[in-house]
């Protein structure tokens, strides 16, 4: 008995003893584990090509500090994706130190740092700013400052404040009600008709540029046209007993220079608008949806110009047809010539462009003839059924279809010019209507600057703050080139 006793409190101090060598082996791998984790985190700290950090060397006992180089995007988990870095914004730097409880900022060493990058954004802000001039006696002559010109005559606005009023209602189709509520939101208040009187003034202003802009375009050998509608406030009675009427804003954009125009002549939709736009001996491409008042560019009428067809308004009267094989066999032969178009590499010089589109064209373009003709004469094709309608309309535009293998940078269609057709198309759904034939003229004015901003990747605010700066100290009669620098792809920033 007393030797089983004796071995139980043998095994008893055995079990303690691997308890214990357990509880220390544990702590160890412990600390193991937490040093471990300090070194990689330190590692990474030192590493990090993500996010721009110092790192310390030494010589001897004096720390030198070193800056890595360029900041690179940080990888992220989100399918590859990269954080964009703002580098051109304001940036403000604020230094954050260690709080830790026993921390001495002055006894520490710095061994690095991380940036952690957080955005804010500052509503519209308002500045008065004030030019107090002083008059100045100087051997007994008087020497007085002058402020800067402003704009408008007379006028407390700077080309800055008109600059947002104009980029919120031409590039972003807010009314001026909302415009005048936005403002006053952010502690400035105008009232409705002192905000249309800035816009028309500044209107004013830019006839002279809009003119040159109009010269300039007609320059270019190939234009995208197109017109869009837009109710106009007028005088006399329509026949419903309203003061207000459909009219007409055109469009020119000059393919080679990325410069369009707005132009509105009280509202008609007439040929003559065309005619006298273009003037009586235009040269070049001109590329259209099927409106018969683009065919006079077919005739004798202008032996140097041709006329381009747009393959998505001919495509548009089929997918409109769902179910019918006939329908959907033209579409997919429309479709090959953009899958050829695709092929077209980014850096292809344009002789191996246009003879890609010569030699995959044709054969297309004849197989498309065949069917449309195919179709028409089939008795089945009820000749008031949209099929019907949507191959006579692609009949009549062939020809112009084909065009646009004569040259390496013609387009299949008029999608170009009907994106900028946006503009005016959400500016009608926000601000219902023009107040008057002149008010519309205003509006395809400020229009062609703006659009044509953004097809030249130009800040719109920026742009118009500058100009109606600087068209304050321009003469209107200055030469045409003076007024050429400020078109928006001439125009610099600096």
């Amino acid at each position: 008995m007393e030797q089983l006793h004796q071995q139980s409190i043998w095994i008893e101090e055995l079990t303690a003893s691997i308890r214990s060598l357990e509880e220390a082996l544990l702590l160890k791998n412990g600390s193991i584990q937490s040093l471990a984790g300090k070194n990689r985190g330190l590692g990474k700290l030192l590493s990090n090509k993500s996010e721009k950090i110092t790192v310390v060397s030494t010589c001897g006992e004096v720390p030198v500090l070193k800056e890595t180089a360029v900041v690179n995007l940080k990888e992220r988990g989100n399918n590859n994706a990269k954080r964009k870095e703002f580098f051109d914004i304001e940036t403000i730097i604020e230094e954050v130190y260690p709080n830790d409880p026993g921390f001495d900022l002055q006894k520490s060493r710095m061994i690095g740092y991380v940036d952690s990058i957080l955005y804010e954004c500052i509503p519209a802000k308002f500045i008065k700013r004030i030019f107090r001039q002083h008059n100045c006696l100087l051997d007994g002559k008087i020497y007085s400052a002058k402020a800067p010109r402003t704009p408008l005559l007379n006028s407390n606005y700077d080309g800055s404040f008109i600059a947002g009023m104009l980029q919120l209602r031409y590039i972003y189709s807010m009314p001026i009600e909302r415009i005048v509520k936005y403002f006053a939101e952010h502690g400035f208040e105008i009232n409705k008709s002192t905000a249309h009187g800035l816009i028309k003034k500044s209107a004013w202003m830019m006839e002279r540029l809009d003119q040159v802009l109009k010269k300039t375009i007609l320059e270019d050998d190939y234009l995208s046209m197109d017109e869009s509608y837009y109710t106009i406030l007028t005088k006399e009675k329509n026949l419903k007993g309203k003061g207000v009427r459909k009219g007409y804003i055109w469009a020119a954009l000059a393919n080679s220079t990325k410069l369009v125009q707005f132009f509105y002549e009280n509202g008609s939709r007439s040929r003559e608008v065309l005619t006298n736009y273009i003037g009586e001996q235009y040269v070049g491409a001109i590329q259209s949806d099927g409106l018969a008042n683009y065919k006079i560019l077919e005739t004798g009428t202008y032996p140097d110009a041709i006329r381009l067809a747009c393959f998505q308004h001919c495509k548009r009267g089929f997918l409109d047809i769902e179910g019918d094989k006939d329908a959907i066999e033209i579409v997919d032969i429309i479709n090959s010539l953009y899958r050829k178009e695709h092929e077209i590499g980014k850096d292809w010089k344009p002789n191996k462009i246009l003879k890609h589109r010569q030699e995959y064209a044709p054969p297309i373009l004849a197989s498309l003839k065949i069917k449309l003709l195919k179709v028409q004469a089939d008795p089945q094709t009820l000749p008031e059924s949209p099929l019907a309608k949507a191959v006579k309309y692609t009949l009549g535009e062939y020809s112009a279809l084909c065009n646009y293998i004569l040259r390496h940078d013609y387009n299949l269609d008029n999608n170009a010019i009907e994106r900028l057709m946006r503009y005016i198309s959400l500016s009608r759904r926000n601000s219902l209507f023009c107040g008057s034939h002149a008010g519309a003229e205003r509006t395809a004015l400020i229009y062609s600057l703006a659009c044509s901003c953004r097809l030249n990747g130009i800040n719109t605010f920026e742009y118009f703050a500058d100009i109606l700066n600087k068209l304050a100290y321009i003469s209107p009669n200055a030469p045409d080139e003076v007024y050429q620098e400020l078109l928006p792809h001439n125009w610099s920033k600096n």
